[in-house]
């Protein structure tokens, strides 16, 4: 059974764990509880069976969405879950009137590029060495409700 829900206390050991997996400049624990805290701040944890498959962020500024992070766990990747929570924050997002979405995402990640394609996003810009771990430039990404 497949279970969408808004990210509570209880996730964010688990999440900060999957972040280490999946980021090479993870969010920590702290970041995490900061983000439980912040008002314009929406994460839906996406469970399989009761298992954390995956979590993703989003802060609600006006009527955009800016995607913070998602992560899927090696467990459940290249299975179509990143679509569907991508989808879930967005459709949670469009309930409360949120028209656009935008994200910067790495140049070399090409499976996550592959995915913003086939939700809607198209490449808008370029943010030269934002990642500061090796001055990999992102790709920012837009899509209009």
């Amino acid at each position: 059974m497949i279970e969408f829900l808004s990210m509570t206390e209880s996730d964010v050991e688990e999440i900060a764990k999957l972040e280490k997996l999946s980021f090479a400049l993870p969010w920590t624990e702290s970041m995490l509880w900061d983000e439980l805290e912040n008002p314009i701040a929406e994460y839906t944890v996406m469970k399989i069976d009761g298992k954390l498959a995956g979590y993703g962020g989003m802060w609600h500024i006006l009527e955009e969405g800016h995607i913070t992070n998602i992560a899927v766990s090696p467990d459940f990747r290249k299975s179509g879950f990143g679509k569907m929570l991508l989808d879930e924050m967005i459709r949670k997002a469009e309930a409360k009137e949120i028209s656009s979405f935008t994200l910067e995402v790495r140049r070399s990640n090409t499976d996550a590029v592959d995915l913003y394609k086939r939700a809607g996003f198209i490449e808008a810009g370029v943010r030269k060495g934002y990642y500061t771990d090796n001055n990999e430039d992102a790709i920012i990404m837009w899509r209009q409700g």
